[in-house]
């Protein structure tokens, strides 16, 4: 029996350790241990190559969420429209604000936002609309800019798992007026412990976020704003900016991996595998499919020695900590069906083509 983990960061440390430990040796001996110069290298390679004047790296991606929001002055009493298929540190971004999340369905084939809904949960007290790039997919920018920009919304990014993706020839993080990002060790992009960060072409809302990064200031001891600790360490940028120098192949292996995929699995009855939207360049942080006897093939395939994800199984709009807002399942029929179908398979840019064909025979023998 093949055995195929959800995601393999050894292997992928082995294929680049030679370059890596000499970066972390470097951090070592200058002792540049938060921020430096491994840091600020990494933001302006990864701001250039995304197309943004400014990328500002944090500790964690959800501290880019809330710093993605908190730079617009979102507060208590403001509430932020988010969808409802997304990870919970979407969420928090707005909540860490003071302010209320507000959830809105989302598409039945790009699983994001769904612009279509969106026009109905504005209100008064909308501040910020955010669009996640799930899965790897971008979102439907422009029809979802059309709204924001006729309400006088800020429309905010949500990259955590879009590294390097593209709407319409233009990579994520540049689309909206504040973009947050994930280097989480499973993401696409990732450091050796957490990491994340957030770009805009404002320079003034730059300016915000190094400063509430550093604890609301610019020159040591003088405190400007609020602010918090969320720098990120140096460590984590020198493995970072090593890894900047692969993640344009890597995407690609991960773009072929996913086609591979399309083709074993396009004609397995019961399955529907991710469609990529003609405005998108999708780069597969997850691969996800929906079954309609979704629990029953992930026990099949664990059986197999195939490692799977739930992307997720209990929508943000039925999380206990959101309780309180009394949202109704009924409102969100597409998520609600996508939380009992999709299933994530194995998904990374090592992954061989042996291991893809055994994981679709797999399914095929399942599903047949």
């Amino acid at each position: 029996m093949m055995r195929v983990p959800f995601v393999d960061l050894k292997a992928q440390y082995l294929s680049i350790k030679d370059e890596v430990l000499p970066a972390i040796e470097q951090v070592l001996s200058s002792t540049a241990f938060v921020l430096g110069k491994s840091v600020s290298d990494f933001e302006q390679a990864f701001a250039a190559a995304h197309g943004v004047r400014y990328f500002t790296c944090v500790s964690s991606g959800t501290a880019g969420n809330h710093l993605a929001l908190w730079t617009l002055g979102v507060k208590a009493g403001d509430e932020v429209i988010l969808p409802s298929n997304t990870f919970i540190a979407t969420a928090w971004g707005a909540t860490l604000c003071g302010a209320t999340p507000v959830f809105v369905d989302v598409e039945p084939d790009s699983y994001n936002i769904d612009p279509a809904r969106l026009e109905a949960a504005i209100t008064p007290r909308t501040k910020a609309v955010v669009a996640v790039h799930l899965y790897g997919q971008p979102a439907d920018m422009d029809a979802l800019r059309e709204i924001t920009d006729r309400h006088g919304i800020a429309l905010v990014e949500d990259c955590a798992q879009s590294h390097f993706a593209e709407y319409k020839g233009k990579r994520t993080g540049g689309l909206g007026i504040t973009s947050s990002f994930s280097f989480y060790p499973g993401k696409n992009l990732g450091a050796y412990g957490e990491g994340g960060g957030a770009a805009t072409n404002d320079p003034e809302i730059a300016r915000k976020y190094r400063m509430i990064r550093d604890h609301g200031s610019e020159k040591k001891y003088y405190h400007e704003i609020y602010g918090h600790n969320y720098r990120m360490e140096g460590i984590q940028g020198a493995v970072l900016g090593v890894k900047m120098r692969h993640i344009e192949a890597w995407t690609e292996s991960r773009r072929r991996n996913a086609a591979r995929y399309n083709e074993l699995l396009k004609n397995v009855p019961g399955i529907c595998t991710p469609k990529e939207m003609p405005y998108a360049k999708h780069v597969y942080h997850l691969y996800v499919v929906r079954a309609e006897r979704r629990d029953e093939l992930q026990k099949h395939l664990e059986s197999k020695g195939i490692a799977t994800g739930l992307h997720y199984p209990v929508p943000l709009h039925r999380q206990q900590a959101f309780a309180h807002l009394g949202c109704k399942p009924s409102d969100f029929p597409v998520t609600e069906r996508l939380a009992g179908e999709i299933l994530s398979l194995p998904m990374y840019p090592e992954l061989t083509a042996e291991q893809i064909r055994y994981v679709c025979d797999s399914i095929s023998e399942f599903c047949r």
